[in-house]
């Protein structure tokens, strides 16, 4: 399937990049603009990320399924890249800003051409204020990040350095009026510096997908037809009642309060019926 590059018209630009004091003077575009009404949340963090950071964003971006949300972010190594999957495995809308030109010549980072081709595939999108050919170069990202800030209406910060790029993105929803978000990490990693420090400043401390829900002013509920409870055995709703936010492995099968063996039966049925799915390890209501 083809996704042409197309020159956005002004009155085609997301509306909130006209709030931001040096917006784009032009925008190319593949594939599918996020609609007017889609609240935009961009998530940045380290290249280097950990499992705890994989997970983190599995778990949060995994509890936003269903609702009129979209994930920003810059197609890079790392955060970015998990987070455009994790919008994806969630049936999430996603747009991806990268550093160059979104032709597929240029398109950067390379390893990342196809992760962009899916991105368009399953009705993301690129965006770019660069010419379609042109090729990333240092000064490109921090200039990208202020489209990355200003497009969304808050920014998550998962795992950074106190010196990482990421910051800047943050600083700029700062200057933007957006809200900026942050996950608590490790007290001994260093990719858990930037989000402490950018807590002490004011950040929201993000621990469930509620809390970004909360930010987004979108209340929370669960999008999905109940299933009666009456088709419910005890046990089922009690495993509905506990993923109210996904969790993991481990700590559902803690929750529900009966042996492990009993626990992974019980799972697997209702993975198998469609009540509940399995995504890297964390478990959430269908």
């Amino acid at each position: 399937m083809d996704f042409p590059i197309r020159t956005l018209s002004k009155n085609e630009f997301p509306p909130l990049l006209f709030e931001i004091p040096d917006p784009p003077s032009s925008l190319y575009y593949r594939g599918v603009l996020p609609p007017d009404d889609m609240k935009l949340l961009t998530v940045v963090g380290s290249r280097n990320y950990s499992d705890y950071g994989r997970m983190a964003i599995d778990s949060l971006v995994g509890g936003l399924r269903g609702h009129n949300i979209g994930i920003v972010s810059g197609l890079a190594i790392g955060v970015d890249t998990l987070a455009h999957r994790a919008a994806l495995s969630a049936n999430l809308y996603t747009l991806a800003v990268p550093g160059s030109g979104i032709d597929e010549s240029v398109l950067y980072p390379r390893r990342n051409r196809s992760l962009a081709r899916e991105i368009l595939e399953r009705g993301g999108g690129l965006l770019s204020e660069y010419e379609p050919t042109f090729r990333a170069t240092p000064w490109s990202f921090p200039k990208r990040n202020r489209i990355m800030a200003g497009i969304a209406r808050a920014t998550l910060v998962v795992e950074a350095t106190e010196r990482s790029g990421t910051l800047i993105t943050s600083r700029l929803a700062v200057d933007y009026n957006r809200d900026v978000l942050t996950v608590p990490g490790n007290i001994f990693s260093e990719n858990s510096k930037g989000p402490h420090m950018l807590i002490r400043l004011g950040a929201t401390p993000v621990t469930s997908p509620g809390d970004i829900l909360e930010a987004l002013g979108i209340e929370e509920s669960m999008p999905r037809e109940a299933k009666p409870h009456a088709a419910c055995s005890p046990e089922e709703e009690k495993v509905l009642d506990l993923l109210i936010s996904p969790k993991d492995r481990d700590e559902l099968i803690r929750s529900l309060g009966i042996s492990a063996t009993e626990a992974n039966v019980l799972l697997m049925k209702m993975e198998m019926s469609g009540m509940i799915s399995e995504q890297n390890g964390i478990f959430l209501r269908t």
